[in-house]
């Protein structure tokens, strides 16, 4: 019964971290031709399916806990051993947590591509409000000078 239960939820979560992966590689996309509209309507689509996996993943918590088994791979393992369907309920375990490591893996990139453009936006904005000269190099490649006069042959 118990084994069953956390079957189906395993099916489902996989389905779920699938259709969440696809979406976070959407968004990695909308985020590089800086496409609000579109990241809005992904972040509304992907807002119902994390609620589910964290649901779902409560609920697979509590029935192990109930079986007096921990909440880990470790208790599934112990579950396994006992039921029917043991192969298969640690292949979807297994499987379901690929999946969301590669979900956290991907929205890490996504993370890092927001700081890169938010690093990039504030010292647009810092040069075009007088705060910050932007570094630039002469024909040297040292570091210029903006203050001084240069003529042209040293540009």
């Amino acid at each position: 019964m118990h084994d069953t239960t956390l079957l189906e939820l395993f099916n489902n979560d996989i389905g779920t971290a699938e259709r969440l992966l696809e979406l976070i590689d959407i968004e990695f996309q909308a985020l590089s031709d800086r496409d609000l509209p579109r990241l809005q309507s992904l972040l509304a689509d992907k807002q119902p399916l994390l609620s589910l996996l964290d649901q779902h993943g409560q609920q697979r918590s509590q029935v192990l806990r109930g079986l007096q088994l921990s909440a880990d791979r470790a208790g599934l393992q112990a579950l396994a051993a006992q039921s029917n369907q043991g192969a298969q309920l640690l292949a979807r375990g297994d499987q379901l947590s690929e999946l969301l490591e590669r979900c956290q893996a991907a929205n890490l990139r996504n993370g890092r591509l927001i700081r890169s453009s938010q690093a990039s936006t504030r010292n647009m904005l810092g040069i075009l409000r007088g705060n910050e000269t932007p570094s630039l190099y002469d024909s040297r490649g040292s570091a210029a000078r903006i203050g001084q006069q240069r003529p042209l042959s040293q540009a």
